[in-house]
């Protein structure tokens, strides 16, 4: 693969350090950022998010930050269309693209691509949506084990986007989302070079955080509290007053704003809420871990290390990723 042109993933668990790292990187290789996270997308979700500063963006511009509106939703799918063209730009441009984040499903979407589901469809969500408030998300969980076991196995019963959309898929197509993924697989296992994926890039990739968990689950709840003494429940709150978004929508179940947005509901007290945000959050970590320990080629650092920057050109240099 030595003829295609580089790219870098960096990749790890919230606050783990990777923009800290995507920046060093990008002040000495000839780099421009991608953002990879379906929050950093939204604009007006900033605290919450840990959004780079004004300041950083405008030294170190991201892409595919502040692209959408709260009240719009981003598909993996459409992210991957996005940055391929993000990515193409850079390497006309003559330099690398960088792509940090946290969201997993977009790094697979970028590199195997996505099994060919159906659209979104309005008016089977709102149905299935309707009955999760009715008879609870068991009612959901017990559908799709009926129609999809294998579905069903994997996504937990209190998911409420991943069972909605499993089901919808089964609804709309007729073909479960694990007999649509199983296509995807038979499709790439018959392709002419197996295991290359669909992504046109030699890349590099790597992945940061604490070797000890324990550490990880302490810087969480630092940020998480920092957040809120920055004004993240205030930033909620402004969300709220523009009366289009409700609790359901992808923008406000990022991890922290449902927790923040029932609190400002009346459903929980603010020290209920900044636990219940800090336990989200290092579930969030749990499920990024779960996605890289099963990830294949990733060089890992420690975020606690302080030779981070050149371990990682070290590691690059030995792709050929750096002339």
């Amino acid at each position: 693969m030595s003829f295609l042109p580089p790219a870098i993933f960096l990749m790890g668990p919230t606050a783990s350090g990777k923009t800290d790292l995507a920046l060093e990187l990008a002040r000495v290789l000839p780099c421009e950022l991608i953002s990879v996270d379906s929050a950093l997308v939204y604009r007006g979700m900033d605290i919450g998010t840990a959004k780079p500063s004004p300041e950083v963006l405008a030294e170190f511009p991201h892409r595919l930050v502040d692209i959408l509106d709260p009240a719009e939703s981003y598909s993996a799918a459409e992210f991957s269309a996005d940055a391929l063209a993000a990515m193409a730009e850079i390497t006309a441009a003559g330099r690398i693209p960088l792509l940090v984040g946290g969201t997993m499903l977009y790094f697979k979407a970028l590199q195997d691509g996505l099994a060919d589901m159906p659209a979104a469809d309005p008016l089977v969500r709102a149905d299935l949506e309707a009955l999760a408030a009715a008879e609870g998300l068991q009612a959901l969980h017990h559908q799709l084990a009926q129609v999809d076991p294998e579905s069903a196995a994997r996504i937990h019963p209190n998911d409420p986007q991943r069972l909605v959309r499993a089901l919808e898929v089964y609804r709309v197509s007729g073909l479960t989302m694990s007999e649509h993924r199983a296509r995807q697989r038979s499709q790439k296992a018959a392709a002419d070079a197996p295991g290359s994926g669909v992504l046109p890039y030699t890349v590099a990739q790597l992945c940061i955080a604490p070797a000890q968990r324990h550490i990880l689950h302490e810087r969480i709840e630092s940020r998480f509290r920092h957040m809120v003494e920055q004004g993240f429940v205030e930033e909620v709150e402004a969300l709220m007053r523009r009366g289009d978004l409700h609790p359901g929508m992808p923008s406000m179940r990022a991890v922290g704003y449902r927790q923040v947005w029932e609190y400002l509901d009346g459903s929980s007290i603010r020290e209920q809420m900044v636990e219940r945000g800090i336990i989200a959050t290092r579930q969030l970590a749990k499920r990024q871990f779960t996605w890289l320990r099963s990830w294949g080629e990733v060089h890992w650092l420690d975020s606690l290390s302080r030779d981070n920057l050149p371990r990682a050109l070290k590691y690059l240099q030995s792709l050929s990723i750096l002339s």
